[in-house]
């Protein structure tokens, strides 16, 4: 019989692309989110429409797929704005609760053998102060409040005792088609060139000082984690997780032009967190110019306008501290695939105009 994962956040980025990775390798599926995941597979698999923060829906709705072996929790509670969230309590305290309402049941059914989590470069402190350089997963733990650490402590704990393995995950950023969510550039980036070219505007890079950055596909991501899923070498381990190369945006801004049929220009700073929701009027129309999906600017960004300005620098006018990790730990354990980074950002740039949720590049 095959194993039976459950995969929470389904329809985000990592774990859309965990439904279909596991799918692909035979598994059983269960997809645990508000918004049905939009996966390339064939095969069949069960949705769960739930909201974790609801600890009683939560034990209702997986009280009724039996077998559950695997858990891939990719859910993530985000404050609107996104930035400001990261060191508030409250947000750290739902995001604990959320993982607690889903992995307690999971426990008591019995079946539980092994969960992933996915943590990220927060965990170095990046978001507070330079980290070192390349941060590495053994280095002691960063102190400052986090709900990494909520629930990092809380799972090991669990774990302990009911005698579940776990992987941590700590990608760069993560890159994909997913839209309305929290942290994704293509969407962004895309409806960015599409006003542009309405407008007649220069498709320019938006940001501050140049900013070199690490990114990892999200098929990446996903192939890690079921490698996780089943490699002695992973249980109980953290990894950090990148594509296996670094980018500098301005550097990137040509390739991205180029597949999305505007040409690049000089830079153009501004805030995409502010230009965007004030496009959407703008952004109306290009849908209906070119027969795309009814999908208005608020449910295309998600939180993701805001991910954006913090990964362009937006209004630094010194180069931030450098934010690279060593994914030597994740080779050396087994897992030794890597992406090109201009190709993965191009190919969901094409993904999301074959969809029809970006205009075609001609």
């Amino acid at each position: 019989m095959a194993d039976t994962v459950l995969v929470a956040g389904a329809s985000g980025l990592v774990g859309t692309a965990c439904v279909d990775r596991f799918l692909d390798d035979g598994w059983d599926v269960v997809a645990v989110s508000r918004r049905r995941p939009e996966v390339s597979s064939s095969r069949p698999f069960q949705h769960l429409t739930v909201d974790l923060r609801d600890e009683a829906a939560t034990r209702t709705a997986v009280s009724g797929p039996t077998g559950i072996t695997h858990l891939v929790y990719a859910a993530v509670f985000e404050k609107p704005g996104l930035i400001g969230g990261w060191t508030e309590q409250d947000q750290m305290d739902t995001n604990l609760a959320m993982l607690r309402n889903l992995v307690q049941p999971l426990v008591e059914a019995g079946f539980l053998r092994h969960v992933t989590l996915l943590q990220g470069t927060k965990a170095y402190g990046i978001h507070l102060h330079p980290m070192r350089v390349p941060a590495r997963e053994r280095h002691p733990r960063d102190q400052h409040a986090n709900f990494y650490w909520l629930q990092e402590d809380y799972l090991t704990a669990e774990a302990a005792t009911a005698g579940f393995t776990w992987t941590i995950m700590r990608p760069q950023l993560i890159v994909g088609p997913n839209t309305g969510v929290v942290m994704n550039l293509p969407p962004v980036i895309g409806a960015y060139a599409a006003i542009c070219k309405a407008e007649g505007r220069p498709f320019g890079f938006p940001g501050g000082a140049p900013y070199v950055w690490e990114a990892a596909d999200t098929r990446l991501v996903a192939n890690a984690i079921r490698w996780a899923a089943e490699a002695p070498a992973a249980a109980g381990q953290h990894f950090n997780l990148t594509n296996g190369e670094v980018f500098e945006w301005r550097d990137l801004w040509p390739a991205l032009a180029d597949a999305l049929g505007v040409p690049a220009a000089p830079d153009q700073p501004l805030s995409l967190a502010e230009f965007l929701p004030a496009k959407a009027d703008t952004w109306e129309k290009v849908v209906a110019e070119h027969g795309l999906r009814p999908i208005a600017m608020t449910d295309l960004l998600g939180e993701s306008h805001h991910y954006a300005d913090f990964c362009f620098a937006h209004g630094a006018t010194q180069p931030p501290p450098p934010a690279f990790v060593s994914t030597v730990k994740i080779k050396q354990a087994g897992f030794t695939e890597v992406w090109d980074t201009e190709e993965s950002f191009v190919h969901w740039i094409r993904v999301l105009q074959d969809r029809r949720v970006l205009p075609p590049a001609g």
